[in-house]
């Protein structure tokens, strides 16, 4: 894969990275049908030439187009190589800011994992990463993609002040933690916010802001990014009616590293799968167990004991629980290669133990 000089660049500006997405797509019917319609069609470079008009002139931007995705399809060497091009950008000393075209599938499996690996960087920095994107093609009636992206551009660039530097999501002219980027409905042009802490951009409300700097405050330390072919295989299964033990045992004759475990309620699983999880934990399977209902907290030994080997994922979506069990394993075998015995455990407790904003 070919290096992008970031350096090539050296007046200060804003650097916004293209991945593809819905903001990036275009409908054959945009009028009738804005919902068929196929993502990663138009360059980045092209969607800031559509709000180019509002963007103050004494604000230099440049592009970068790292993909151009379906995000449904998004790997884990794009997330690679994003994570170590926006590591590049930050130590950039002129680069002020970074913005983030995505598609809004899979955003918060970015949005943790960008937070995992740069959140502290960007602190020290004192600059913001912004991921963005849209819930409509570009070429639809009424398409939500310039506002979000000239929402990202202004957050991005807003002085520290109001709010420090990090990982943030800018949808619907509302900022949130990218940590915290939850789609929660199929159509709704809000959904990346659903469910997510949020407040008006410019106007952020104090209890927010403390709550940032709490998490900033609990951040010791970025996770190691994993490189291509260093990530681990770890697999989302969920807890249903007459769910089957041939649902587990079925991992226990490959090399998955960890299963995620989708509970029901508060993160309970059928127990036709409590067999096969015991001997996936003794085979070393690690086991992080969430909620399929998509909000609320699931704590250790609730509703009963967790198996040896089975961590509770606190507030973590099962999709940010995958992402935060790879990060946190990756660092264990980093960790006990550097002669640190640490437990992936250890690592994902960084990730799932983080104070909540309300």
């Amino acid at each position: 894969m070919s290096s992008i000089n970031l350096k090539a660049t050296q007046s200060p500006h804003i650097l916004v990275l293209g991945m593809g997405g819905t903001i990036a797509g275009l409908a054959g019917e945009p009028d009738s049908k804005p919902l068929q319609y196929q993502a990663g069609q138009v360059s980045v470079e092209d969607l800031l030439q559509q709000v180019q008009a509002a963007i103050p002139g004494e604000l230099k931007l440049v592009s970068v187009q790292l993909a151009n995705v379906d995000s449904r399809n998004l790997s884990e060497s794009l997330l690679t190589q994003l994570g170590n091009t926006v590591k590049e950008a930050l130590d950039n000393i002129a680069v002020q800011g970074i913005v983030i075209t995505h598609g809004t599938d899979t955003i918060e499996e970015t949005g943790l994992f960008l937070q995992a690996t740069c959140g502290k960087v960007a602190e020290k920095l004192g600059k913001r990463v912004v991921l963005t994107g849209a819930m409509l093609p570009s070429n639809a009636d009424g398409a939500d993609g310039p506002n979000n992206l000239l929402g990202a551009i202004r957050w991005a660039s807003t002085p520290l002040e109001n709010c420090p530097g990090g990982i943030y999501g800018v949808f619907s002219g509302k900022v949130c933690m990218a940590k915290d980027l939850a789609k929660r409905h199929s159509t709704a042009l809000n959904a990346p916010l659903m469910n997510s802490p949020a407040s008006p951009i410019g106007l952020i409300n104090p209890s927010w802001l403390f709550g940032v700097k709490a998490v900033e405050a609990a951040w010791n330390e970025d996770f190691p990014i994993p490189q291509e072919g260093e990530w681990p295989w770890v697999e989302i299964l969920t807890s249903h009616a007459g769910a089957r033990a041939e649902t587990i045992s079925h991992y226990l004759s490959t090399k998955v590293n960890g299963l995620v475990l989708a509970g029901s309620g508060m993160g309970g699983f059928h127990g036709a799968w409590k067999p096969p999880l015991n001997e996936a934990v003794s085979r070393g399977i690690a086991l992080v167990r969430t909620s399929r209902t998509g909000a609320g907290l699931v704590q250790a030994d609730i509703p009963e004991k967790d198996l040896s080997g089975c961590r509770a994922a606190g507030a973590l979506s099962a999709p940010r629980a995958r992402i935060g069990l790879q990060l946190a394993l990756n660092a264990a075998t980093q960790a006990n290669l550097a002669g640190k015995p640490l437990t992936w455990q250890d690592f994902f407790a960084r990730i799932a133990d983080l104070p909540e904003i309300r």
